[in-house]
């Protein structure tokens, strides 16, 4: 980052940001004003959104603990990975694997400013902090080489990331992208939004963060199924998350009154 203008520089207060309205909904303290008050209205709209967005959270646990316990796998490139809430990632995977080396990207200037939480690896371990867009996976995969070997499997993790994609991005194209550049063996992990369970609150959901400048763009069950082209489901296959392997879950809820809005899924490049 040298030479670069100082990330707290950077941060744009004005207008919120997924990454920091997902931390207010999780109960960090790495937001602003503007993205308090974004979560405040959709909580007024929606009082589960809160235990929503923890539920994409242990998803993400859920799954690591298999892909290090089930599936051997020691490398991962979680793009998108927002601000840290522990625990992080690469703390759930090297508990299980202390060798296991991960590699964070985020275009937010805030997750930056924290990124020495995702760096604290296991002695035995690796973790890295990539500043880049999923819009530019070519930077994504060149930094990501520095500590993945590109010759043994990768889990790319894209959790509650596609949705602020909207389709003027190519996001399956995006995805795709990344898949390629990943060797035999690898494993794909993406939730998505979805208004397929309650098409309406997650309609009012999309106005909101649009009226905030954020795109929020749900998609289909069919169209979750195109980011996984080529690549074999591992059982479930896509559900709502909290059908993914619930009896690895550790420390979650239930909320009854919830409705999880959200498809998960993994599957595994051949």
């Amino acid at each position: 980052m040298t030479g670069t203008e100082p990330a707290a520089a950077r941060i744009d207060t004005t207008r919120p940001h997924p990454a920091r309205v997902y931390d207010w909904f999780l109960g960090g303290k790495d937001n602003y004003p503007v993205d308090e008050e974004l979560g405040r209205h959709i909580m007024g709209l929606d009082g589960t959104a809160k235990h929503v967005a923890r539920t994409n959270r242990w998803f993400m646990q859920r799954v690591t603990r298999w892909l290090a316990r089930e599936a051997g796998v020691r490398q991962y490139l979680d793009v998108g990975t927002g601000i840290p809430t522990e625990p992080n990632l690469h703390q759930v995977a090297q508990a299980v694997a202390p060798e296991s080396r991960v590699v964070y990207a985020d275009n937010d200037p805030i997750v930056l400013t924290h990124a020495e939480a995702l760096l604290r690896s296991t002695p035995e371990g690796v973790t890295d902090y990539v500043q880049a867009d999923v819009r530019d996976p070519g930077r994504i995969l060149e930094q990501a080489r520095r500590n993945l070997d590109f010759t043994r499997p990768v889990a790319l993790s894209l959790v509650a990331l596609t949705h602020f994609l909207g389709d003027d991005d190519e996001p399956h194209e995006l995805v795709a992208r990344l898949v390629d550049a990943l060797p035999s063996g690898s494993y794909l992990v993406l939730s998505q939004l979805t208004a397929d369970f309650d098409p309406v609150a997650v309609e009012r959901g999309v106005a909101m963060y649009a009226a905030g400048g954020v795109t929020l763009a749900p998609r289909t069950r069919d169209e979750i199924v195109r980011f996984f082209d080529g690549l074999e489901p591992v059982e479930p296959g896509i559900v709502q998350l909290t059908d993914w392997h619930p009896e690895l879950g550790v420390d979650e809820s239930a909320d009854e009154n919830a409705v999880i809005s959200l498809y998960g899924a993994v599957a595994r490049k051949p």
